[in-house]
């Protein structure tokens, strides 16, 4: 193969009708592509845990597990992040599209499939494929971890780094994924500012912690994976840098991360008038009238370490 030549793409086909995979097997080797075959949903499912296609052609009604859901367990496995999923469906009602949208597809084709046409969809699939992966690993070298979620906590994309470090936090299956996302959403719904951070329940002392990062619609909210800025040395930089007590200092850095007087009261053993008490002395040491300037105050410190 010319050292140029770009690698075949490989295409799971997921249809329990023989012919249809006949004719689309034809159709795919003939434009120069692998081609690989799953005869129910739960077949796909364990073709996936070790081999990554380049895109899914996945039929909609299928005996045992439907298409919706198949794509639903599908979109779980954080190797397929980037890889399209396109539905092929005797019903063209609304309903039924917006059921394999909504499952994680990115188009659907009629049967019966028109070959020129199906090829030209999957051309465009997978150029755009292409071109997220690549952004996504360009941000996984610089060493951000970064995703987005909607309104709801739940996942739009995320670089690879993101999900295997989610992995090794426990969050490997979907019943934690859901429950993370429960968190993510009502934190959200309290509006955080730029800088604030989620500890997530099932989080280690020291695992990582969700920063938010700004919300790029109503509906995406990019946020970053960070070390836990629960720690000693975090203290110890406010405290030098701006001549805070230690007590002063771990009410700052809670500020920081979007804690309220009264989650602080609880996470330092001490009530919520006290920790009043201490951020009034943080205003007057910073030269600063509220909660938002001194936890603005305490990122930027942090962010120069």
């Amino acid at each position: 193969m010319n050292a140029l030549e770009r690698p075949r793409d490989t295409i799971l086909i997921v249809d329990d009708a023989l012919d249809s995979i006949r004719m689309l097997n034809d159709v795919l080797e003939n434009a120069g592509m692998t081609v690989l075959v799953a005869l129910e949903g739960a077949q796909a499912l364990n073709i996936t845990r070790n081999i990554t296609p380049d895109l899914i052609l996945l039929d909609a009604l299928m005996p045992n597990m439907d298409g919706f859901e198949t794509c639903r367990q599908l979109k779980t496995n954080p190797a397929l992040t980037d890889v399209p999923i396109i539905f092929m469906t005797g019903l063209s009602d609304t309903e039924h599209v917006v059921m394999g949208l909504n499952s994680g597809g990115v188009d659907y084709v009629n049967k019966p499939i028109k070959a020129d046409e199906l090829l030209a969809r999957m051309q465009v699939h997978l150029a755009n494929a292409r071109m997220a992966q690549s952004a996504r690993m360009a941000l996984d070298h610089t060493g951000h971890y970064l995703f987005a979620v909607d309104a709801k906590g739940e996942q739009l994309w995320a670089t690879p780094q993101v999900s295997q470090r989610l992995h090794q936090c426990g969050y490997a299956h979907t019943d934690n994924l859901q429950l993370l996302a429960g968190e993510l959403a009502t934190w959200l719904s309290h509006s955080p500012q730029p800088g604030h951070h989620l500890t997530p329940a099932r989080a280690s002392k020291d695992g990582p912690v969700i920063e938010f990062l700004a919300s790029v619609s109503a509906q995406e909210h990019l946020l970053r994976l960070v070390d836990n800025p629960r720690s000693d040395d975090a203290c110890e930089r406010l405290r030098d840098h701006f001549g805070l007590t230690g007590r002063e200092a771990d009410v700052m850095l809670w500020i920081a991360n979007g804690k309220t007087n009264r989650e602080i009261g609880q996470i330092l053993d001490m009530s919520p008038r006290t920790v009043n008490k201490h951020l009034e002395q943080v205003f007057r040491k910073l030269g600063v009238e509220n909660r938002t300037a001194a936890a603005a105050a305490a990122i930027r410190c942090l962010a120069r370490f």
